[in-house]
């Protein structure tokens, strides 16, 4: 059975390829998730974690990218903050508040909760990258985005000469750069879920001298491409799972890259983003020690965990 990332959600992606592989290795489904899926994924158990390890070790081969590519340049990847503008803080606060006044009245056993906090958490997240994602009437200085300013700022002062790729979650967003960057003519290729000619972007950016930024939906553009032309990733807003925005930033760093890669991740100060970012670095210890991957992050959180979200 072969994948390179064994554990994408949780323990039950370990659980398919080990039935697939080595039938009755894991027991049944049910004794699985009763002895291994809920104490490693739920309780946090790190003995739980170790026995599973122990069984899965024999089985597993695994050759890293440090292994194969001893010569690949170092990678560092740093996050750049961003302190809201008055107005988008004065936003943010004002739908924050009113997402936990509704959710502190919601019963969890009523299955809605989740998907409320989800849809108020996309909405935060949104707004800490421009409240024009949330309210397209907004004019003048009031559609300003510091994520946006920020963004525009490193590509065009701080990377000199050097080649960057762009991502976001939200195509919204990226529509958003790509008019700053066509206001001020500065030249660019453009890859989300609806580009039919994938092939012509990529070759655009790796091949011609004046295109020096690549814009990409994270979803569209983390897996598949080799971008080793740039030597600097920005990641606009944070995702759930932290192995999507490895395997982005990884679109610079592989095999054929000569210069050393920077990655840079963007947070609103005093916002959700950070908590996901926390959220993202506890969640994912037990997999990490398991085989070195991550895990799904929202799907595990109880009220408790839902409400300091939105704290």
């Amino acid at each position: 059975c072969m994948t390179g990332t064994p554990i994408q959600n949780n323990t039950f992606d370990l659980y398919a390829q080990a039935s697939f592989g080595n039938p009755g290795l894991l027991g049944n489904q049910t004794y699985f998730k009763q002895n291994f899926s809920v104490p490693i994924d739920k309780e946090r158990n790190l003995e739980t974690s170790k026995l599973l390890v122990k069984l899965i070790h024999p089985f597993i081969l695994r050759r890293t990218k440090e292994q194969v590519a001893k010569d690949l340049p170092d990678k560092t990847e740093s996050v750049i903050y961003c302190d809201m503008y008055p107005h988008q803080r004065l936003m943010y606060n004002e739908l924050k508040n009113q997402i936990r006044n509704d959710l502190l009245s919601m019963d969890e056993k009523e299955g809605k909760m989740k998907f409320m906090a989800l849809d108020g958490l996309l909405k935060l997240r949104q707004l800490c990258n421009s409240p024009l994602l949330v309210d397209k009437k907004l004019k003048g200085q009031d559609a300003r985005s510091i994520k946006i300013d920020t963004l525009i700022y490193s590509l065009t002062e701080e990377i000199g000469e050097g080649n960057a790729i762009v991502f976001s979650q939200f195509v919204q967003m990226l529509s958003l750069v790509r008019a700053e960057l066509d206001r001020l003519g500065i030249p660019y290729a453009y890859l989300d879920g609806k580009t039919r000619n994938r092939a012509d972007e990529v070759d655009k950016f790796m091949n011609t001298p004046d295109c020096k930024i690549f814009l990409l939906s994270l979803k569209a553009g983390n897996t598949g491409l080799n971008l080793t032309k740039a030597q600097y990733v920005f990641i606009i807003d944070p995702w759930w799972n932290p192995a999507v925005e490895a395997q982005a930033i990884d679109r610079t760093h592989r095999i054929g890259q000569d210069k050393k890669v920077f990655a840079y991740k963007m947070i609103c100060n005093d916002s959700v983003e950070q908590k996901i970012v926390k959220l993202q670095e506890r969640k994912k210890r037990v997999a990490v020690e398991i085989i070195q991957t991550d895990e799904s992050v929202f799907k595990s959180l109880d009220k408790k965990d839902i409400m300091a979200l939105f704290d």
